[in-house]
Formats: C-alpha cells, structure tokens, sequence
C-alpha cells in the first residue's frame, strides 16, 4: 500500500461540487453488508431446480464472484473522485475504443442491480401478509391483471394486489432513510445489519450442531431433469444435466457477485486507496460463509421431496422452513420471520444506495440523461433514487420475482465481462497510473477468463427459465443506444464533459490506445461465446 493510497484524498466537491467524503471501509463494508441476504431471494428457485447439487452451486458461483472482486478493486482505485461502482471504472477503459461500450457497461450493471428493490420489497411484503393472513383470505388472493407477458415466460403477467401496495410502502421507508445521506443511512444499515445478519447465521449453523443435516440429503449427487410428463426426477452429467447446472449458476450469481456495491462509494472514501479493497475483500468473505453456510444447510435440512415444495421455489416458504430449522416455535418463529423481512429491507437499502449512485455518475460523466445527477442538500443522489422508485415500481407489479431475477443477471452478465476486460485494458493503455492496491497479473487473468465463463453460462442457461430471456435481456442491453445517444449529440452536441474527458486523457495528453485490436477481438469472441452457449442449450432439451 503506497503511501498515496494512505493520504486523505480532497473532497470530491472540488472535482463535481456534490458529493462529500464522509465514509471509511467500515461504513461501505455495513451498506454492503445486506448482499448475503439475497441468498433468501434464490434459494428456493435454485434448490427447486438444481436439486441434490443446490449447495454446491452457491460455493461455486461465491468463488467465481470472489475471484472477480480483485479485478474490481484494482480499476476503482484508478479513479478515487468517481462514485457509482464498478461499471463505472471500468467503462472508461472501453471508451476510447468505442463510445458506446461504456454506457452499455453502466447501463447493464444498473439493470441488473436496481430491480434488488422491487424483488426485495415484493418478497418482505409476502413475509408479512404470510405473518399476518391465513392463505385463503381476501387481502392475500385479490387481484387485478393489467396485461400477459406470456409472449416471454408462461403464466406471466403484470397485476396490482396486497404484495405491490405492501411492496411499494417498504420502497418509499427506505427512500425516507437514503434521503438524509449516505453517512446516516450507513449508521441506520449498521444497527440492522447486527440485528438481522445473527438469526440468518444461526440458521446456517443451528442444523449442523442439533445433528439436522442428513447426509443422504446431498446424494445421489447429480441434477435434477424433468420427465416426459414435466415431473422432476433425478438425472445424470450428460448435456441435460450440465443444462441445469448453467442454469443455476445464472440464477445464484444475482446473490453471489453484487458484494461488489462495497465500490460505490469511493467518492465519498475519506481515503479512497486505503478503504476500497478493504470495504471489497471483507464483504466478499463475509459473503463466503454466509452462501456456505445456508445453502449447505437448507438442503441437508430439507432434502431432495423438501426442495421441490412450490412454497419452496416461489420463496414464500422459505422462511417458515427456516424457523423449523432452528427449533422456534410459534411465538420465536413469528420473531424470526420478522428478523427475515427485516434482513431483506436492509438489501433493499443496499440496493438503492449503489444503483442511485450508478446512475448519478452515468450522469455527471454524460452517458445518462442529465437530470439524474442532481443531489440534495445532504449529498443524497435524489433524481437518481426517484427513478429508481418509479421504475421499481413498475416492476413491482410483475408476478414471477424469479423470471425478474433471471432477467436482471443476465443482463448483469454484459457488465461483468465487459468489467473483467477492463481489468487488462487499463493495464495496458494507463501503465503508469497510480494503483493503490494492485492485483497479482495471474489474478486479473483468472478474472478475465471468468468474463467469458459468464457468458458461456449467461447463453447457455438463460431460456432454460422462459422461452425468451436471452432475447428480451439482449434488447434490454440495447436500450441504452438511444438514451445515451440523446444525451451526448443532442443535450452535449457531441462532446463528454470536462472532468470526462480528464478521465480519457492521460498526462494531458490523448490516450495512446495501445491495446490496438484486442479489444474488439475481446468484444467478437464474447459474443461467439454467448452464441456457443446458446447453441448447447439448444442441443441438450430433453
């Protein structure tokens, strides 16, 4: 750690006259602290699907997330006045070699990141209604449908009942804490985060001390398939089982990776070099036992005819399961599903505090439309949070949370490859720029083969949720053309702000694009690589 890396950084208020340095690690470490908690949004999706190997899907995907972060963490040291997380500082790699390609970047990280709020609150306000209504009662089965979505996934649609106004309340608590500032929204996170992250850490550790883990539970260790007649049965490592696993993985990695929102607040790092790995590395292995432990845990507990309860993959069981888990009863039972719904509204903060500030950066950086960079008084990035709130209002109101996840990652899946490239191509075209943490070359390279497994499993696991997610989430990544395009020839008549183009340059000077055609051969094998993986899936339907 150089001695730059240790030395205040001034406040960004002289670079962008907003946000202010208030953080250190330990604050972004309990803001990001909510991510374990998305294993509760998953696990029951995964487990229906995966079967005997649900658990060993999470450690997988943890440790291709792991290995990431430190790809993430060297490029957001690379520009300590900038906030908005990685997407951000790895955009800037690509745009000399195309203006385009860093919108996309944080176009799909946004995406994939801000919908956390709707599935979130649409979750915590199922938790609720379970609580306090018997399962047949009005309040829990009125509905009013407003059109199909059949056309991308069966049985969807979009409809307003209890869970979207419930839902949508919770949205508007957490939008009244962030509206004060980051510094007393982490204060606020802290104090949940001790309160909640314990009774999820205990149903991880409670069965494997009470003898509740049944080995026979985990075998035979192999994936589940359906049978002609669409019931689930055990199946074996052929192409249909692998199918399954890629499929898996999609879904586990939209819980797994986003440890990476520990990034998005360097511009508001006291010491930027000093506190970014640190807030990064320690929120990944707090991640690691948490995806260890209560997958392990859940599937030992419940078993292969446990897993395949539909209250199971719609999520609005798992809670109950988890209090049998741990032995409480009715009255502790009722606590613990009230410490769960807690949990998930402290991932719903996490969520709005990264996303808003993607977009305020997208924004001041001239890649989104110009409104979302205002702040309040406080430095809270409020166009960025309404828009969030609205969009995730929409959301909402979609009936199937686990087709929304599927959607979301796999445009997430864009934003991962493009920022594991990144890793190199600031190697090569800022050699010279100071890193304060720098990431062992055989670590970034492991990262950037990590970007092409990604999209090998983004390709070749998507449509196995619905006929046509890879489609829809490729069009979704595209919908950036069109705004980024107003904003920059339009609103900017073609040119990117000040502080922007001080980023482009190096020195001064133009940046010397010394990666020449790499990037673009980078780019075309990324996506022969979703091709691939489409194709497979294609070959290997039963």
């Amino acid at each position: 750690m150089s001695e730059m890396a240790l030395t205040a950084a001034p406040d960004v208020s002289e670079y962008t006259g907003t946000m202010r340095r208030t953080l250190n690690w330990k604050h972004a470490f309990w803001i990001a602290s909510g991510t374990p908690v998305l294993v509760l949004f998953s696990i029951g999706a995964v487990a229906s699907a995966a079967g005997n190997i649900s658990s060993a899907v999470w450690m997988m995907s943890m440790l291709i997330g792991f290995i990431q972060c430190f790809t993430y963490a060297e490029i957001s040291g690379l520009f300590p006045k900038k906030s908005g997380g990685a997407s951000v500082y790895g955009a800037i790699a690509w745009v000399p070699y195309g203006k385009m390609l860093g919108p996309v970047s944080v176009w799909a990280n946004w995406f994939s990141w801000s919908p956390v709020l709707a599935i979130g609150s649409g979750l915590a306000a199922g938790y609720v209604l379970n609580l306090l209504f018997p399962a047949d009662s009005l309040i829990r089965t009125w509905q009013i449908t407003l059109f199909d979505l059949g056309f991308i996934k069966d049985g969807v649609v979009v409809r307003l009942n209890a869970t979207f106004f419930l839902g949508l309340a919770l949205m508007l608590t957490v939008f009244a804490i962030q509206h004060r500032g980051i510094l007393k929204a982490a204060r606020v996170q802290m104090i949940i985060a001790i309160a909640v992250l314990l009774p999820l850490l205990l149903i991880g550790v409670v069965p494997l001390l009470t003898g509740d883990i049944r080995s026979e539970n985990f075998t035979p260790f192999v994936p589940l398939i359906q049978d002609a007649a669409g019931q689930p049965m055990n199946g074996a490592w052929d192409m249909v089982g692998i199918t399954t696993l890629m499929a898996c993985l999609l879904l586990a990695a939209w819980s797994t990776y986003p440890f990476e929102t520990a990034v998005c607040y360097v511009s508001e790092f006291k010491n930027p070099g000093y506190d970014t790995v640190r807030a990064l590395v320690y929120s990944g292995l707090l991640c690691i036992a948490f995806y260890t432990l209560v997958p392990f845990a859940f599937q030992g507990y419940l078993g292969l005819n446990g897993l395949l309860d539909p209250g199971i993959y719609d999520g609005t069981g798992v809670g109950k399961v988890m209090t049998q888990m741990i032995g409480a009863g009715p009255i502790l039972g009722n606590i613990v599903i009230a410490t769960l719904t807690l949990s998930i509204c402290l991932v719903v903060m996490t969520a709005m505090a990264g996303s808003s500030r993607t977009l305020y950066q997208g924004a001041h950086d001239g890649w989104l439309p110009k409104y979302l960079s205002r702040v309040n008084s406080h430095g809270a990035p409020v166009a960025a949070m309404w828009t969030d709130l609205v969009f995730n209002a929409a959301l909402l109101s979609i009936s199937d949370y686990v087709f929304l996840i599927v959607l979301a990652n796999t445009t997430y899946m864009v934003f991962v490859f493009l920022n594991l490239q990144a890793g190199w191509l600031h190697r090569i075209d800022r050699p010279n720029r100071e890193r304060p943490y720098r990431a062992p070359a055989w670590l970034l390279a492991v990262g950037a083969g990590c970007g092409f497994l990604n999209l090998l499993i983004m390709g070749w696991g998507a449509d196995f949720w619905g006929q046509r997610v890879l489609l829809t989430s490729l069009i979704i990544v595209a919908g950036i053309i069109p705004i980024f395009a107003y904003r920059h020839y339009v609103t900017d008549g073609g040119s990117f702000p000040r502080w922007m183009q001080d980023d482009l340059e190096e020195g001064g000077k133009p940046l010397t694009r010394r990666a020449g055609l790499l990037p673009y051969i980078t780019l075309l094998a990324g996506g022969l690589t979703i091709y691939a993986g489409h194709l497979l899936a294609t070959y290997s339907q039963p």
